[in-house]
């Protein structure tokens, strides 16, 4: 088991527990691998193209909370609006790469609880990579260039998290997208993100792709107000999203994390959500 503590603690390296043998589809050719029910792993083709319309009416994301303890998760990938979808398993086949390479960037920017404008601190501990990173504090909310513990510029953005959010984001449609930031929350059980909008990046026409792992988690996806209806989206291990276009500035969040333990997290969630933030 991976060790992420949720707060600013060196990492302890431990070994992986599954085994990704037989992963070695290409990834330009949109393949990846995912998790079946007895524990084993199975390639998969993912769709590359643009977005089919119209939507499906009863799309497979309708879950109860007991369910996303359970392995079996939908074959395909699934809308959840026009330009938004859902791509079960699609981070499997980079698990291997990205566990150590998140290990790295903790150690050297350490998972810490922001300070909100309003002087609260976050409940999530968070962290980024890539050329710029998302911080708050009584100022507001912003991207920097630098850590503002270290004043040193963050840690680099793996190749790796790069082409899974690339072929991720072509998967819904969108063509060329190369993030330059990468914001890490880390959720313990209890923890949760309550409805906002992802509005301090500079163009909005480019998606946001976001990266399940460890613990399950039910994500929230509304409207354009913060009353509107939102749907319920059961996330597991592996799993990705990407949102943009007319769903781009959609309000969203995810419930209080429930107790849990993953085999390779422990009882944490990590999420990645990658952005093109300049």
């Amino acid at each position: 088991m991976y060790s992420f503590p949720c707060s600013g603690n060196p990492l302890n390296s431990k070994s992986f527990i599954f085994s990704f043998e037989g992963c070695h589809a290409p990834r330009s050719a949109g393949f990846t691998c995912k998790q079946q029910g007895d524990g084993s792993v199975a390639k998969a083709r993912y769709y590359t193209g643009s977005a089919p319309n119209p939507l499906p009416e009863s799309p497979p994301m309708m879950q109860t909370e007991l369910d996303l303890f359970n392995p079996a998760s939908p074959a395909e990938p699934y809308w959840i609006g026009k330009q938004a979808l859902v791509l079960p398993g699609f981070a499997l086949a980079w698990v291997d790469t990205l566990l150590p390479a998140l290990r790295q960037i903790i150690t050297r920017a350490p998972l810490r609880h922001m300070l909100t404008p309003g002087g609260l601190n976050m409940a999530v501990g968070l962290t980024n990579c890539g050329a710029l990173g998302w911080i708050s504090d009584r100022r507001g909310y912003r991207y920097s260039p630098v850590d503002p513990l270290s004043q040193q510029p963050w840690p680099v953005l793996p190749d790796a998290l790069s082409e899974l959010a690339a072929l991720a984001a072509a998967a819904a449609g969108f063509a060329d997208f190369c993030p330059d930031a990468c914001l890490v929350n880390c959720y313990e059980p209890g923890n949760r993100l309550s409805l906002h909008q992802d509005r301090d990046e500079r163009d909005y026409s480019q998606p946001i792709v976001s990266v399940s792992l460890g613990l399950p988690a039910v994500f929230q996806f509304g409207g354009q107000r913060r009353n509107d209806a939102t749907q319920r989206i059961g996330l597991r291990h592996g799993d990705v999203m990407v949102w943009g276009g007319e769903d781009r500035l959609r309000f969203h969040g995810v419930l209080p994390l429930k107790p849990g333990s993953h085999p390779l997290l422990g009882s944490r969630r990590i999420n990645l959500t990658l952005r093109k933030a300049g």
